[in-house]
């Protein structure tokens, strides 16, 4: 059964690993230690959340993106330890296109090859496919991050192409951009199965 995108809503997605709500400015305090402790996790950000400036201009976009229904951020629980773990979003969202962007992902460095990411792109992708009926969902990365690319195929993503000299960076360079995506036949006929099984 599909719904409209509603960007008012309280979308929650969780499982018995993982859960995922709405990002709120008041989760400023969850997040906080990774922007003071962990700041290399931006590295290779388009929006740096590095320092507490950072970290609240980062959240003040997210709800920014949220309030023009171009955005969904979400914030990341890990249900194993109880604590937070990141936090990832949809943008570009184009309802009467059916297609999205699945990005902004990050995770605390003990969280990071946990298999915690496999959990939160399995229900992600479910809602996106199953419920808000997307025909698309698209993925991009900075074509240097080796760790974000791999993981990204290993859930079955598809290489597209790359935008060269794509955009620029904080230090005033430009990055090319990888794109992937998976296709609603893709995740009907053979992903969402894949996936789960190794959950």
């Amino acid at each position: 059964m599909s719904t409209a995108f509603h960007p008012e809503a309280t979308y929650v997605l969780e499982d018995d690993r993982v859960l995922l709500r709405p990002l709120q400015e008041t989760d400023l305090n969850y997040l906080l230690s990774f922007a003071i402790n962990e700041p290399d996790t931006w590295n290779y950000s388009l929006t740096s959340a590095a320092g507490e400036v950072g970290m609240r201009a980062y959240i003040k976009a997210a709800a920014n993106g949220r309030a023009t229904g171009k955005e969904y951020p979400f914030i990341i629980f890990d249900k194993a330890s109880g604590e937070c773990a990141g936090s990832t979003r949809f943008y570009d969202i184009q309802p009467a296109h059916q297609t999205l962007q699945l990005g902004y992902t990050w995770y605390g460095e003990k969280f990071r090859g946990s298999g915690l990411n496999k959990h939160c792109k399995f229900l992600l992708l479910q809602f996106a496919f199953d419920i808000l009926a997307m025909e698309r969902v698209e993925f991009r990365a900075d074509a240097r991050n080796q760790r974000s690319i791999a993981a990204m195929k290993s859930i079955g993503c598809t290489v597209e192409g790359v935008l060269r000299n794509h955009t620029p960076l904080a230090d005033g360079s430009r990055r090319d951009s990888i794109v992937l995506s998976i296709l609603k036949e893709e995740w009907e006929n053979k992903i969402r199965h894949d996936l789960k099984s190794r959950l």
